[in-house]
């Protein structure tokens, strides 16, 4: 990891495929012992979808196919902040979860794991689930991704919030009721586009069999900006069946033509 040259005591966000690096002995026990040797302030997203349930109706184009979850809602567990990491999210972040220290927040559906990173933890609510990558963001931060792409980088999604971008609404399982989950983001499969306006940034290293890649927070942050400032449609997937980004495409058409009636009525008016 010395290779990527990270800043001394800059906090890092970090996405991490253990399987992509071939065998590594100790497995994901060895992979978080040496981010925690490098990096004093850690943190790693620690989703918990299984929480999730989906109301028979709700808001227009937010991304869901109304009716069509009530398997899924049959299985939905009520959150706890000692719940397993999504599997979806790989194995070191549960093992991270686990660590003698470790801290996670409390949101039901998006919350995120950390050491030393009690400040940048409690910054999440409910209506700001991404603030923790805000809160790096003005710390300093870079981004980790140990044998992954941009596909599950997080901090695009808050380049999206920044951009004004649509988000959606979920809901979720706690002891205490169903809580509607705000700002939940889109799809990010098609973030690896992204990738070669953040070249210049690159810092890479292998290791074992995995690619390890590194960048400032802020240069992807504002890489993601300008991407989206130059195409309102860039980053988005190409899924003719993706919810989420067939949703913003349709957003994105309406507020079209809204502006274009706009402007015809302020031409009539004009003497």
């Amino acid at each position: 990891m010395q290779e990527l040259a990270i800043p001394d005591g800059a906090p890092v966000i970090a996405h991490a495929s253990l399987s992509a690096f071939g065998y590594i002995e100790g497995g994901a026990e060895t992979v978080l012992s040496a981010l925690l040797k490098q990096f004093d302030t850690l943190l790693m997203p620690a989703f918990t979808y299984k929480t999730m349930v989906t109301p028979e109706t709700g808001p227009p184009d937010n991304g869901l196919n109304y009716g069509a979850y009530q398997d899924a809602n049959r299985m939905a567990q009520f959150f706890d902040p000692q719940m397993p990491v999504d599997r979806l999210m790989g194995v070191i972040p549960e093992r991270l979860r686990l660590l003698p220290g470790a801290q996670r927040s409390s949101h039901p559906i998006l919350s995120f794991v950390g050491m030393n990173a009690a400040d940048i933890l409690a910054s999440q609510t409910l209506d700001e689930p991404l603030a923790p990558v805000g809160k790096l963001l003005h710390a300093g931060g870079w981004v980790l991704l140990l044998g992954v792409d941009h596909s599950v980088n997080t901090s695009i999604h808050y380049a999206e919030r920044l951009a004004g971008r649509a988000q959606f609404v979920r809901w979720a399982l706690t002891p205490e009721k169903i809580v509607e989950c705000p700002r939940f983001p889109g799809c990010s499969d098609g973030f690896p586009a992204l990738a070669p306006r953040l070249s210049s940034q690159l810092r890479r290293t292998v290791v074992g069999q995995g690619q390890v890649q590194a960048f400032p927070l802020a240069n992807l942050i504002q890489a993601a900006l300008d991407c989206l400032a130059q195409d309102p449609l860039a980053l988005l997937c190409d899924r003719t069946y993706c919810e989420r980004c067939e949703a913003i495409r349709n957003r994105l058409l309406k507020s079209s033509k809204t502006e274009n009636v706009k402007f015809v009525q302020t031409r009539r008016k004009t003497p």
